[in-house]
This record gives structure tokens, C-alpha cells and sequence, in this order.
């Protein structure tokens, strides 16, 4: 089955990265129903090692602020939501319900390089599906580095084997003023057959 073509262009011909919002709130449910959808991304051996923080009170949002370098600091604290996107270093404690076909938990347990990695990349990944998810739904986003994680990880996952990956504004964007485009790389430069 494929989507049609609306759906593509709101998950990625028209979606953009965004750095100015609207002032419409985005509703707990929405998130909510965002993450119903992300969960069901894949993740290697359904580890699934995301662990979100939505900041979205002012509090929070204050909290935040000495974390971000200049240049972020009012497109974050003007989105609606800034999710916090992480992976627990202990999510392999998880694997015995997740992944209960064979001792996944073994796989991982003293062996951090590889809890390492993996939590990594299967975070990484859950984070693009959460944007994919909120552009499903209607919601603009804006992922972005450019921050301190060592104070991020400080303020929001204290005492937790939780680690800091990327943030992503989520809201309604306001689209007036965007660049064009961006250029992308051909095919035949980012790909090829074996």
C-alpha cells in the first residue's frame, strides 16, 4: 500500500524546517496521538531506548534557555514545545517484556560500546519518527543541535542512565519569510548499488 500524494507532501514535499511559530497552543492529545504513531517505528530488537521530555511550560522553557547557544535560544522559546529527544543507556532492563522471543537483555548487559550504540542509533531514529509523526498530524517541526548536552542532561534527565541527543521544536509554524529550499544531493551522489 502507499499513501496518497497529500500525505507525502505534508510528511515531506511541503514540510520545512521551521524556526518561527504561531502562537497556537499544541494540545497534550495531539502529542499523545503523535507518540502512538512513532512507537510503531522500528527499532533493532524493538529495543526502543527514546525517552522524551515535551518542555512546554514556561519553567521549563526557563530551564532550557542556558542550554542553547545564542542563535537558538527565541525559536525555542517561542515554540509551543521543545522536545527534549533522548536514549536511555539502560534500555535493555526493558527487553525482557519488548522482545520476549528469546534473552535480548544478554545481548547488552557489560557490554557498553554496544549499549552505546545502539541506544544511539535506535534513539536517533525514534527521534525522525516523531517528526514524522508530528508532521502527520498537522504540526510543523524544527530539530536542531546547537546546545549544551551536559546541561541539558543535567536539567532534564538527572539521576536517570538518560542522555541528551537532539531537540525539536514542534508547533505550528509560521511560514511567512522561509528561504527556498535548500539544495539536495542527486541520487547518483548519495547512493549507489552493490
Amino acid at each position: 500500500m502507499t499513501v496518497d500524494d497529500a500525505a507525502l507532501d505534508a510528511v515531506f514535499r511541503n514540510a520545512r524546517t521551521v524556526r518561527k511559530w504561531t502562537s497556537r497552543p499544541v494540545a497534550e492529545a495531539t502529542l499523545r496521538a503523535a507518540y502512538d504513531l512513532w512507537k510503531l517505528g522500528p527499532t533493532s530488537g524493538n529495543c526502543c531506548p527514546a525517552r522524551i521530555v515535551f518542555v512546554a511550560s514556561e519553567a521549563g522553557k526557563e530551564k532550557l534557555r542556558p542550554c542553547l547557544i545564542p542563535s537558538n535560544v527565541e525559536k525555542t522559546m517561542t515554540a509551543p514545545v521543545t522536545a527534549v529527544i533522548g536514549h536511555d543507556l539502560e534500555f535493555y532492563e526493558y527487553l525482557p517484556r519488548l522482545y520476549p522471543f528469546e534473552d535480548a537483555r544478554s545481548w547488552f548487559a557489560g557490554n557498553q560500546p554496544l549499549i552505546d550504540a545502539t541506544a544511539f542509533r535506535n534513539g536517533t531514529l525514534q527521534g525522525a519518527y516523531l517528526m514524522l509523526a508530528c508532521r502527520s498530524l498537522g504540526l510543523d517541526c524544527g530539530p536542531m543541535s546547537g546546545f549544551d548536552n551536559a546541561k541539558v542532561d543535567s536539567a532534564f534527565f538527572a539521576g536517570t542512565s538518560v542522555r541528551s541527543n537532539f531537540l525539536c521544536n514542534i508547533g505550528y509554524g509560521d511560514r511567512t519569510g522561509l528561504a527556498p529550499r535548500s539544495p539536495r544531493l542527486d541520487f547518483e551522489e548519495a547512493c549507489r548499488f552493490a
